[in-house]
C-alpha cells in the first residue's frame, strides 16, 4: 500500500485558513490521526502474520511426540537406515506413527505401561537395540499377565491381603482357603542359573495363580528392575520365616520330605484344610531325589494348589516337565502357542537390567557394536578345572566360525595383495579368561581375510574366575549376556547357563560348541541348536501314573533332549516335530 498517497489524501487542504479551525475540523482530524494509526497497525499485522504462522507451524510438539519420534530414528539408525526426509501425511499418518512406536516400545504388548521411565532406562529403551522380536506373544498370554499385575496389586507386599496372609504363616495353621497365594523364590546358585530358575518359578506363578515374591538375595536389587507396575516382587524384609534360605533337600519342611514321612500323601486331597501346612518348601535343585521329583505329578499339584506359602529353591529352568504335567497341558498350550519362546516371553517381560547395569551395557554397545554390519557373539565356558586357556579349545571355536562361514578365513601366505574392503563384521567375545579373544583378534589384526571383510573382536571383561557373590562380577555378567542377545549370530558353549540367557532373550537358535572330552576338539565342533529355549539339565524320569522309570524326552513331540547334555529336556517349536 502506497502510505504517501494515503497522508495526502488524509491531509487538510492548502488553502485552509488555520486560524478559522472550528471543532468539527478538530474533529476531523483527530478522526484522520486515528485512521492512519489503524491502517498502520493493520500493515504491521499483515506484516507479521506470515511469521506467526511459521512459528506456530513449526512450533515445539508436546515431549512424548518427541521421543516417540526420536526413538524411532534412533531405532532406523541402528537397524543400518538414514535420516532421509519422510512425508509429512497428516495428523492420522502421525498418530499412527506414534501408536507404532509405543507399540514397540512396550514389545508388542508384553510390557505394561505407565512405569517412572527414568527409575528404569532399560524397559522401553531396549528397542532402540535390539531388532524387533519375529515372536508374537498370545492375546491369552498378554491377558494373563495383566491379570497377575492385578492380582500383584491386591496381594503384593504390605496390601490388607497380604497382612491376612502373613498372620497364617506365623501362626504355623492352615486356617482354610486364603484369597491370595504366594510363592517365594530363593536366590541361589550362579546369575545364569538364577535367572532360568527365576523364570521357571514365575511361570509356576501364573499357572497356579500366585503372587510371587523373591529373595533379594546379595544384588537382585542391583541387576534387575521391578517388573510389576505399582507393587514390589522383593520379599520384605521383615518376612517372619527366617530361616527359608537355609531350607536345602534335607530340611523336614520340604515337600518331598514330608511325602516320604507320610506327613502328606494323596489322600489328603480330601481332608480339610486344616490338617495342612502353612507353607511346604519345595527343593527343586540339581541335587532333589525321587521324592522332592513328585512335584512334577498332577496328585501333587493339587495337593500343593490348598498350601498358601510355597518356599522354592532351584538352579534349574524346569520349565521344559511343567509341559508334562496333564494340569497345566491345555493350558500352556494356549499361552504358548509357539512352544519354543517361553523364555524368550517371560524373560523380556521379567528381566529389565538395572540402570547401573543398563550403563555397562549402552556404553559398551555404542563404543564397539553400533556401526557393525554384522554382529557375531562368542561365549566361552570351560569346565577344565586347570589354568587356560587351552589349545584344543581354541581349535574348537576357530574350526566352529570358518566351518560354518560365520567367520572369514584369512589370508596366511605372502605375497598378500589386500583385498578391497567389502563391509565390517564386529565380533563380541565373552569369556573368563582373555586368551581366546587376544588369539583370535591378533589372527584379524596381522593377517586379511580372503573376503575383504574388517573383522573386529572386543571382549568386554576377563575376570579369571567366577565369582558368584561379588556385585559388579554379577553386573558385568548381566551386562554381557544382554550384549550377547543383541547380537545378530550366536555361538555358546554347552552345559552353560549364561548361553542359554543370550539366546533366549535375544531369540537366537544358536551354533552350540560340543563339550569337549579328553582335552580333544570335538568333530564336528559345533551345531545349530533346535530352538531357542534353555536345557533343563536335571529333569525327572518318572511317570507318574504308571509309577515308574520313563523317558520323558519320548513322550510329546515339543519336548526334546538337549544337543549339548542328553539327558536334559528342551522345548522345540514346529519345525522340529
Amino acid at each position: 500500500m502506497d502510505m504517501k498517497r494515503i497522508r495526502k489524501q488524509l491531509s487538510p487542504s492548502k488553502h485552509t485558513d488555520p486560524g478559522n479551525v472550528d471543532l468539527s475540523r478538530v474533529s476531523e482530524r483527530k478522526s484522520g490521526l486515528n485512521m492512519i494509526r489503524l491502517l498502520g497497525i493493520l500493515v504491521a499485522c499483515l506484516m507479521v502474520l506470515p511469521i506467526l504462522v511459521t512459528v506456530f507451524a513449526y512450533r515445539d510438539p508436546p515431549l512424548n511426540h518427541i521421543r516417540g519420534f526420536a526413538e524411532d530414528r534412533i531405532h532406523e539408525v541402528i537397524d543400518g537406515g538414514s535420516f532421509e526426509e519422510k512425508s509429512d501425511k497428516g495428523s492420522e499418518d502421525d498418530f499412527s506413527q506414534q501408536a507404532e512406536v509405543l507399540k514397540d516400545k512396550l514389545l508388542g504388548g508384553l510390557l505394561a505401561a505407565g512405569f517412572d521411565e527414568s527409575s528404569c532406562l532399560s524397559r522401553y529403551q531396549s528397542i532402540l537395540y535390539r531388532k524387533a522380536s519375529t515372536h508374537i506373544p498370545s492375546s491369552d498370554l498378554l491377558d494373563r499377565l495383566r491379570r497377575h499385575e492385578d492380582l500383584h496389586k491386591q496381594c503384593g507386599p504390605n496390601t490388607e491381603l497380604y497382612n491376612k496372609t502373613l498372620e497364617q504363616l506365623k501362626s504355623g495353621h492352615n486356617i482354610g482357603t486364603m484369597d491370595c497365594k504366594y510363592v517365594v523364590w530363593i536366590s541361589y546358585s550362579g546369575l545364569g542359573n538364577r535367572i532360568l530358575s527365576l523364570a521357571s518359578a514365575f511361570l509356576y506363578a501364573l499357572l497356579t495363580n500366585r503372587v510371587l515374591l523373591i529373595d533379594r538375595g546379595t544384588d537382585m536389587v542391583d541387576l534387575f528392575c521391578e517388573p510389576f507396575p505399582e507393587k514390589s516382587w522383593l520379599l520384605p524384609l521383615d518376612f517372619p520365616l527366617h530361616q527359608f534360605k537355609s531350607f536345602d533337600g534335607k530340611s523336614h519342611e520340604s515337600y518331598g520330605n514330608m511325602l516320604k514321612n507320610n506327613i502328606l500323601n494323596d489322600s489328603m486331597n480330601d481332608v480339610s484344610t486344616g490338617s495342612l501346612p502353612a507353607f511346604a518348601y519345595l527343593h527343586l535343585a540339581h541335587d532333589y531325589g525321587d521324592y522332592d521329583k513328585m512335584f512334577f505329578c498332577s496328585q501333587d499339584q493339587l495337593l500343593l494348589q490348598r498350601i498358601p506359602w510355597l518356599i522354592l529353591r532351584s538352579d534349574n529352568y524346569f520349565v521344559p516337565s511343567l509341559f508334562l504335567i496333564p494340569t497345566f497341558e491345555q493350558e500352556l498350550s494356549i499361552l504358548f502357542p509357539e512352544k519354543d519362546t517361553v523364555f524368550h516371553h517371560l524373560g523380556r517381560y521379567l528381566f529389565h537390567p538395572s540402570n547401573l547395569v543398563w550403563g555397562l551395557i549402552t556404553r559398551f554397545y555404542q563404543s564397539y557394536l553400533a556401526n557393525a554390519e554384522e554382529k557375531i557373539g562368542i561365549q566361552i565356558r570351560v569346565f577344565d578345572t586347570r589354568t587356560g586357556p587351552f589349545e584344543y579349545v581354541f581349535d574348537q571355536i576357530l574350526a566352529c566360525v570358518l566351518n560354518e562361514k560365520l567367520l572369514p578365513k584369512v589370508i596366511i601366505q605372502e605375497p598378500i595383495t589386500p583385498p578391497v574392503n567389502r563391509g565390517r563384521k564386529v565380533v563380541l567375545m565373552t569369556s573368563l579368561s582373555s586368551g581366546y579373544f587376544e588369539k583370535i583378534r591378533n589372527m584379524y589384526w596381522e593377517h586379511p581375510t580372503v573376503s575383504g571383510e574388517i573383522v573386529s573382536i572386543y571382549q568386554p571383561s576377563h575376570e579369571e574366575y567366577q565369582q558368584t557373590e561379588k556385585q559388579m562380577h554379577n553386573m558385568k555378567a548381566w551386562a554381557e549376556m544382554y550384549l550377547l542377545s543383541l547380537t545378530d549370530v550366536l555361538v555358546t558353549s554347552s552345559w552353560s547357563t549364561f548361553g542359554y540367557v543370550a539366546q533366549g532373550l535375544g531369540g537366537i537358535k544358536p551354533w552350540i560348541l560340543f563339550k569337549p572330552e579328553n582335552q580333544t576338539t570335538p568333530d564336528p565342533p559345533c551345531r545349530r541348536a533346535m530352538s531357542m529355549e534353555p536345557c533343563f539339565h536335571s529333569p525327572p524320569f518318572y511317570d507318574c501314573k504308571a509309577k515308574k522309570g520313563i523317558d520323558t524326552g519320548a513322550l510329546v513331540p515339543h519336548v526334546r533332549h538337549c544337543e549339548d547334555m542328553s539327558w536334559g529336556l528342551k522345548l522345540v517349536g514346529h519345525d522340529e516335530w
